[in-house]
């Protein structure tokens, strides 16, 4: 791994453990994380079809290692804009549909300008799925049941994450997210 790509994955991992696991926003991140089952993979491509390439290829991985539980992809290049990063998804989980992942894999989404529909842009809320990079988890759906089945009432678990960020506040949640990029070495 480049020292860009280890900035990348550096910055989500600080960010996966700083706001996902320490505020409790995926109650099944840590153990994933702990366990290092977690694959994170740097995308430079900037071409939606490469892009989606990629997305297949990552789950062409996750077809023969079952070690890894979940992948991040990280797109520090494309999709800088929102409404490019929302195009994007929709193409990639029409991909997945039509390659047969459905009931397999589901992706959930984060970018750095993350807006709920009908949400203003600078409520806390947003930042449940608020992360350094425009990025595309890929999860097995297989694990996602397994998770939910094993855990007191799911359903709650966003109404929870917004009245807890809602707490937090803005200022705070949005630094804790700037302290998630690595201070470069002069």
């Amino acid at each position: 791994m480049n020292d860009n790509d280890q900035q990348l994955v550096t910055t989500t991992q600080n960010w996966l453990k700083t706001i996902i696991i320490e505020h409790n926003i995926c109650p099944f991140a840590k153990r994933e994380l702990n366990r290092g089952s977690i694959h994170f993979v740097a995308n430079h491509d900037t071409d939606v079809e490469k892009c989606l390439l990629n997305l297949l290829l990552e789950c062409d991985r996750l077809n023969i290692d079952p070690d890894i539980e979940t992948t991040l992809v990280i797109y520090d290049n494309a999709f800088i804009s929102f409404d490019d990063y929302l195009d994007f998804l929709e193409l990639a989980e029409a991909l997945l549909l039509e390659q047969d992942y459905e009931g397999i894999y589901q992706l959930a989404s984060f970018h750095p300008d993350y807006c709920f529909e009908g949400a203003k842009e600078d409520d806390p809320a947003n930042y449940t799925n608020r992360s350094p990079y425009p990025m595309l988890h890929l999860l097995r759906e297989s694990s996602i049941e397994l998770a939910l089945a094993s855990y007191p009432h799911p359903e709650n678990i966003p109404q929870k994450n917004i009245k807890s960020l809602r707490e937090l506040g803005l200022t705070k949640i949005q630094s804790l997210l700037a302290g998630c990029y690595p201070l470069k070495m002069v």
